[in-house]
């Protein structure tokens, strides 16, 4: 099973779409969330750091969409809601939890996850980096930048997403860049 890892920042992510969706039909919720998994466990594994939980917040979020999915089909844009929807659960569940430890993926589940490239060893390397970097963000930091640059989302879409302006949302990227460059002695 693919993970959030498989594609490095700036790289094409091509597991779903986050172009329009067509019309729905209010009674298939289950054709809907088939279609929405692989992006939502994508997403769900980069926010929370481990495959495992990512999963877990994956089926909290569709059991909840599932209850309310009458409402949800007749929005614009379900897909995003749904992915609203998990940030948010992914933002509470940690405050829930009290948990500030992000666990780190199995490099073996990493390497067979990605084929190799070149020098397998650089990719594996490079990923683990990038998540223990992520990983020493605040949930709001981690959150904009997974959105931003895994998920590929415009700055107006995260904001929907979390509830704030976009002029936060690029301030948050803004402070986490910052943050992540400093940590490795970058240019601020």
């Amino acid at each position: 099973m693919a993970t959030a890892f498989d594609a490095l920042p700036g790289e094409p992510v091509e597991a779903h779409d986050l172009g329009a969706v067509p019309a729905l039909d209010p009674a298939d919720f289950d054709g809907f969330a088939r279609s929405q998994i692989p992006g939502l466990l994508r997403l769900a594994t980069a926010l929370a750091g481990d495959p495992h939980q990512g999963s877990d917040l994956v089926q909290e979020v569709l059991l909840r969409a599932a209850v309310r999915w009458e409402r949800i089909a007749r929005t614009d844009r379900p897909d995003l809601y749904l992915r609203r929807m998990l940030t948010n659960e992914h933002l509470s569940w940690r405050r829930r939890w009290q948990t500030r430890h992000v666990v780190a993926v199995d490099d073996q589940v990493l390497h067979a996850a990605a084929p190799p490239v070149n020098d397998p060893a650089h990719s594996v390397v490079l990923r683990d980096e990038v998540r223990s970097r992520l990983a020493s963000l605040p949930r709001r930091q981690r959150s904009v930048l997974v959105l931003r640059y895994w998920e590929g989302l415009e700055d107006t879409q995260i904001a929907w997403m979390l509830g704030v302006t976009s002029s936060t949302v690029r301030s948050t990227a803004a402070r986490a860049l910052a943050a992540l460059r400093a940590d490795v002695g970058g240019p601020r």
